[in-house]
């Protein structure tokens, strides 16, 4: 189990907290959370789950400094164009000649390599530039994993001075213990990192058991609970698209039952949670603040949230969007 101190809370000294999740891979999202970072003058910074990206466009190379790209012939300055748009949006790509393209398309080992390769190369340059910007500042980046996340991602943190994981571990900041799990409830997605509810439950429970108290805890779980105000998302038909009545899409909750049980038993300070991207808001569980910050990180619009703990409460909190 680890353990990181900030030092004690109780003094009226301030603990601010910058928290974003579901970044998905956007360059331009991560870079805007660590200007953000020092703009907010936070003391620390928490990363709630789904840094990888969702997609790996191909790139074919051409040759006489052409490249085929979305079925547009570009030369290098337009290449460049398309490369910028795709890390804002939190796209990956590859450069390829057409028999990688043909064995891209025709074996799935080989498409799987590229898109791992894609995503641990995204990650590391997003270290470097955490490092970069705050190596020696006593500042660290909690960096939880989503279920879009493979956990080989977890050892290519671990490669970061500044960047932590933090799953299954307790972390105290500030005297205020946060534990961490990235799992979520099934989805009818099928992605990495999925339980059903009793055994998410069951682990939630265990790390829950081992604070020394809960009232002065953080609960940095990926899955919102269900039922509040964090977890709306599109009603989905058996096609998985979106039930539409009346001209409007029919929202439904999605949340984990065992992340609002958990809460309720516990009742922690504060619960912060993510992978309902439609979803920002903020609730009460009993006396426990929850929230969502939400995500656009398609757009590349950062979604943050502020927060503020003083003499054990939640001071202040807010959505910074932008």
């Amino acid at each position: 189990m680890g353990l990181f101190n900030w030092g004690k809370s109780g003094s009226g000294k301030q603990l601010r907290i910058l928290f974003a999740s579901d970044l998905h891979g956007s360059d331009v999202v991560f870079r805007k959370f660590l200007n953000a970072g020092k703009m907010y003058k936070a003391d620390v910074l928490i990363i709630g789950g789904d840094v990888a990206g969702k997609a790996l466009i191909p790139i074919l190379e051409l040759g006489g400094g052409k490249y085929q790209v979305d079925d547009k012939v570009v030369g290098s300055e337009g290449l460049e164009e398309y490369k910028k748009k795709f890390r804002s949006s939190g796209i990956y790509y590859t450069i390829v000649d057409k028999k990688e393209v043909d064995e891209l398309s025709s074996d799935k080992e080989k498409l799987d390599n590229a898109f791992k390769d894609a995503m641990i190369e995204r990650l590391r340059e997003w270290i470097r530039l955490a490092d970069e910007r705050y190596k020696g500042s006593g500042m660290h980046i909690y960096t939880n994993l989503g279920n879009d996340d493979p956990t080989y991602l977890f050892d290519v943190i671990k490669e970061s001075d500044v960047m932590r994981t933090v799953e299954g571990e307790i972390i105290d900041i500030g005297g205020y213990e946060m534990i961490s799990f990235g799992y979520v409830n099934p989805t009818p997605w099928n992605t990495h990192r999925e339980m059903k509810e009793e055994e998410l439950g069951l682990n939630l429970k265990k790390m829950a058991e081992k604070i020394s108290e809960p009232s002065r805890s953080i609960f940095n779980f990926h899955a919102p609970p269900y039922g509040t105000n964090l977890d709306n998302a599109p009603l989905l038909d058996s096609t998985l698209k979106p039930v539409v009545k009346g001209g409007e899409i029919v929202m439904t909750h999605v949340g984990s039952s065992s992340v609002k049980e958990i809460t309720k038993e516990f009742s922690p300070l504060l619960g912060i949670h993510g992978h309902i991207h439609e979803s920002r808001g903020f609730d009460k569980i009993g006396n426990t603040l929850v929230l969502n910050p939400g995500s656009e990180f398609g757009e590349g619009i950062l979604h943050s949230s502020l927060i503020i703990l003083e003499d054990n409460k939640v001071k202040a909190h807010q959505f910074i969007i932008g």
